[in-house]
């Protein structure tokens, strides 16, 4: 047994509804963006990129649910691992733009 990440505890989601209800509920309908059927964008890719996302986001139980939602839309492998990459190159490179953040509050006077 592991003491983190563990698929079944998607389970204690019942007890962060009973313990927040609105804002559990107000979470669900937002979540259901990603499962839409009738966007514009086709199901396989709304998995991607919320795959990519998780990745960025680094939410194990989204990759959780999301990598086998893809997988249902017909996602394959390849294409999960360049969704990966994606989100990891973005990810980089929003650390370089913060570099810049960086360099710009070492420059200031003290």
């Amino acid at each position: 047994m592991s003491t983190y990440h563990e698929s079944s505890d998607l389970g204690l989601m019942k007890e962060l509804k009973a313990l927040a209800p609105v804002e559990f509920k107000a979470w669900v309908e937002l979540d259901k963006i990603v499962g839409r059927t009738d966007g514009k964008i086709p199901q396989k890719y709304r998995e991607l990129i919320a795959l990519a996302v998780a990745n960025t986001t680094q939410c194990v139980y989204c990759m959780d649910v999301h990598a086998r939602a893809a997988k249902k839309a017909g996602a394959s492998r390849e294409e999960v691992a360049e969704a990966v990459f994606l989100a990891s190159a973005l990810r980089a490179g929003a650390a370089a733009a913060h570099g810049t953040l960086t360099l710009k509050l070492f420059d200031r006077e003290a």
